[in-house]
């Protein structure tokens, strides 16, 4: 004889009941279906036809309803307007300053493009990977000018700008930037920004494109930048590679829409193995006259076009660059304000835990706080949170706390043993620690899904929060036990 619980028989009989009221259901629905086929089968066409076109409505306004009730809603704020203008870029930069956030680095921005609007120069950028030849493209066409080069490559560790006057007499300025796939990532953004301020782009390469290449030149593209690619160091190739080679790039020039390609040679010097009287050998160099005929052709066609086209372009990659760094630095700006409100609602936990000193089972009996804490992270990125939502992610973070909790009051009793005399504490002071670094861990989890996502993802938080369960556990429980200990000390 099978010994049932009460909860497990009282299941059995509802589950029993259910099953039973779901087959009187079908047999009563199948009885209806056939009812109404039998009626429609001796009613006229139009009849079918009627109750066709009602099902079908009835239908698609099910499907909207249902759609309208499950999405998730959108930001509420408005958001500041794009940057498609002068005016526009100013009206965002003066709303982002209004809200408190540094917007040094777009304002200068906006000095600079004005300082080279009353210049009047083109401003050509030299842009490619490392070593792809832009320094020796600059020697060739200034011979005079102190430029540094080495077979390393990755000379170039700023912007340097070189004034040129081209055949017809226009005044150019050169600017050789740092190769792309250095190891400083400052010197690169450095060239992206600089590529984004020039009238004209030359991206030198001497090889096929690769993937980032590609993705390069895309974003450049994407902003309607002028842009001529530069195939360099051909003397390497045969004729027959060479051609091979063109059409390959010619591919990559129609899928990414570039002006121009064009082949060059920017080395003056070439390096050849000499056989001495000896029968030594030994390397030596050998002058070789630069082949820039092209380049020079694909740029004054380009100046000579439509110069006010030019400047227009310009200042749209200006302000897309301007849009971004505005974004960037309210982003950096709402990521401190988010660690500061988690660091808050952290202290709070531990304050309140210490005042109480009755620790249980479950580690985060204080929902009250967690629940104002993710309030007022969707607050301040302006994504509005549902109740619901909010209390499947407490649910769901219990799960996962319950089963570190060992790990977690460990830490803490490890954290503890700082402090002189408190080894005699009770069990409550270490929950009370616990509650610190688990509210830190929740809201920076929160506060990564809200940038991210847009939204309060319960089960995204929920994981992010288990991952990051244990980073910079011990640095967080010393803090929090300093905390609590302090706050006992008051308390006694």
């Amino acid at each position: 004889m099978l010994n049932l619980s009460p909860v497990r028989l009282l299941t059995l009989v509802v589950a029993a009941v259910l099953l039973l009221l779901l087959l009187l259901v079908a047999v009563l629905l199948t009885d209806t279906l056939l009812n109404i086929r039998h009626n429609l089968e001796r009613a006229p066409d139009w009849v079918w036809m009627l109750v066709l076109t009602g099902f079908g409505f009835f239908s698609l306004f099910s499907g909207w309803l249902i759609i309208r009730i499950l999405r998730p809603s959108r930001k509420a704020a408005q958001p500041l307007p794009e940057v498609v203008d002068e005016d526009s870029v100013r009206e965002k930069l003066a709303q982002t300053k209004a809200s408190g956030v540094d917007t040094a680095l777009a304002e200068q921005e906006l000095e600079k493009l004005q300082q080279r609007r009353q210049a009047g120069i083109i401003h050509i950028a030299l842009y490619g990977e490392i070593s792809s030849g832009k320094s020796s493209l600059i020697k060739a066409l200034l011979p005079h000018a102190e430029v540094n080069i080495s077979v390393k490559g990755g000379t170039t560790q700023q912007l340097d700008e070189y004034r040129w006057s081209s055949a017809a007499g226009d005044q150019l300025v050169l600017t050789d930037m740092p190769g792309l796939n250095e190891t400083g990532l400052q010197q690169q953004q450095l060239s992206r920004q600089e590529a984004l301020r020039a009238h004209l782009v030359i991206y030198l390469c001497d090889g096929d494109l690769t993937r980032s290449q590609m993705d390069e030149l895309a974003q450049l593209a994407g902003l309607k930048k002028p842009l001529i690619l530069a195939l360099n160091k051909t003397d390497r190739y045969s004729a027959e590679q060479l051609q091979q080679l063109k059409e390959r790039l010619q591919q990559r020039v129609k899928e990414l829409n570039i002006r121009e390609l064009i082949t060059i040679r920017s080395a003056t010097t070439q390096q050849v193995i000499r056989i001495t009287a000896d029968g030594c050998e030994e390397p030596v160099e050998r002058a070789q006259p630069a082949l820039l005929d092209e380049l020079k052709a694909a740029i004054q066609r380009i100046i000579d076009g439509d110069p006010q086209v030019l400047e227009t372009l310009r200042d749209s990659a200006v302000f897309s660059l301007i849009g971004s760094q505005l974004d960037t630095a309210l982003a950096q700006q709402r990521e401190q304000q988010a660690l500061d409100i988690t660091r808050s609602y952290s202290t709070k936990a531990v304050v309140a835990a210490v005042a109480a000193i009755t620790p249980g089972t479950d580690i985060l009996i204080q929902g009250y706080l967690a629940t104002q804490m993710i309030k007022e992270l969707s607050e301040l990125y302006q994504i509005p949170v549902r109740k619901l939502d909010v209390e499947l992610l407490l649910k769901l973070v219990q799960q996962h706390v319950r089963t570190h909790v060992t790990l977690l009051l460990a830490v803490a009793g490890n954290a503890l043993k700082a402090f002189p005399g408190a080894g005699t504490l009770t069990g409550g002071i270490l929950h009370a620690i616990a509650y610190g670094f688990l509210f830190e861990t929740l809201g920076k989890s929160i506060a990564r899904s809200l940038h991210s996502r847009g939204e309060l993802h319960p089960l995204q938080v929920a994981s992010q929060f288990e991952e990051n369960l244990g980073e910079n556990i011990k640095t967080s429980a010393g803090y929090y036990a300093a905390l609590a200990f302090r706050q006992l000390r008051k308390k006694d």
